[in-house]
């Protein structure tokens, strides 16, 4: 995808009505297009690869194959290397949202999120420029690791992390906080776009897919401690 391609969006819901409200949506921003939807999580990984979607909207359940497991067979797929997967959840569903980032997914969204918050959604997605929803994300993933009992998240191994420089850690200590590139770059003195840089050189030492994986190294790391999300 260039920055002059419209963004190739997947919409898999079981409900008939829903995709056609999040279609209309979708077609009404001149930067998107609707390539396919799915009506079950089998149809989803089908239509990934049928239409190269940047994004799918991923509903949690539906038949066949539930959202999650679809999104990890996406995630997993390195043929669809490229495709991002959001997510829609009820917000306060704790544990299907750690599934599904486990699963591979860059993000999640509630279903009843303003238009408007899904289109900008769907865009920060695609670009694989910031994790959605940051600071909500952080406390979520702080909540779980404080349970006695608590997962592992399935991330690349904390010990990933001695291969990172003071400044990488200062970095990704912000990104787990919630912070973006712009963020980012004016708390440490560097440019958005410098900050951009050593966030992916962050990703590629770690060999994360994205900034959600990057959130869930630190706190699983102890890089950033529950409770500290800001």
């Amino acid at each position: 995808m260039t920055a002059s391609d419209p963004i190739r969006v997947l919409l898999a819901d079981d409900q008939t009505l829903v995709r056609a409200a999040f279609a209309m949506l979708v077609e009404s921003a001149p930067d998107m297009v609707v390539v396919g939807e799915a009506a079950n999580g089998l149809e989803a990984v089908a239509r990934a690869h049928e239409a190269r979607a940047d994004v799918v909207v991923m509903d949690l359940r539906m038949p066949e194959l539930d959202g999650i497991e679809a999104t990890r067979r996406i995630a997993s797929d390195d043929d669809l290397a490229g495709v991002r997967v959001l997510v829609l959840t009820t917000y306060d569903d704790d544990d299907h949202v750690v599934s599904a980032l486990r699963a591979g997914a860059s993000g999640f969204l509630v279903k009843d999120t303003r238009p408007a918050e899904l289109l900008d959604a769907i865009r920060t997605v695609a670009a694989g420029d910031a994790l959605l929803s940051p600071g909500p994300t952080a406390r979520l993933i702080a909540r779980v690791l404080r349970l006695p009992d608590r997962p592992r998240l399935g991330v690349p191994a904390p010990a990933g992390l001695a291969a990172l420089s003071d400044r990488e850690r200062e970095v990704l200590t912000l990104v787990a906080r919630g912070l973006n590139n712009g963020e980012v770059g004016a708390a440490l003195g560097l440019s958005p776009l410098t900050a951009k840089t050593h966030v992916s050189r962050i990703m590629g030492k770690l060999g994360a897919r994205d900034r959600a994986q990057l959130v869930i190294s630190a706190y699983e790391s102890g890089l950033v401690a529950p409770g500290t999300d800001g």
